[in-house]
């Protein structure tokens, strides 16, 4: 994919070749954001995932991931690109491609802001009701006490 011709973006499923340094930037507005190693780790457990990378700059420029049983159900939690790569179609190429990997599952699901609504509509997906917990204090990436 190239934009304008400064911005070569190819786009790959595995994190092999990915550092943790290459994560950095993403969240923006959270109080605490993951760490690129949190993230590394997160984008390695994920049953699906696609990176986008600017060959150019030599960095990742955005990410998508899902969580699934890998039979009937599966989750995107992130969608994340750059600001300076956002409102150039990246976004929609992620989500493109995820969906496409997530296509003979019975339910594809995601929670979003309502600002991000329409765009989500616009990729196939309906708006419905849903409930959530969040704990903020855990934002980035931490292990419960309960877990070892």
């Amino acid at each position: 994919m190239k934009i304008d011709g400064s911005i070569s973006i190819v786009f790959f499923d595995s994190v092999e070749k990915v550092s943790p340094g290459e994560l950095e930037g993403f969240f923006v507005g959270w109080n605490n954001a993951p760490s690129g190693e949190t993230l590394l780790t997160i984008l390695r457990n994920s049953e699906h995932r696609v990176i986008a990378y600017d060959t150019n700059a030599r960095k990742v420029i955005g990410f998508v991931n899902c969580i699934s049983e890998g039979i009937l159900s599966a989750y995107i939690p992130l969608v994340e690109v750059l600001p300076k790569y956002q409102h150039m179609g990246i976004g929609s190429q992620l989500l493109q491609r995820i969906l496409e990997e997530t296509k003979n599952y019975y339910m594809v699901d995601l929670c979003c802001d309502e600002s991000l609504v329409s765009f989500y509509e616009k990729m196939g997906m309906k708006k419905t009701a849903g409930m959530i917990k969040r704990n903020y204090g855990n934002q980035s990436g931490r292990i419960s006490p309960n877990k070892t």
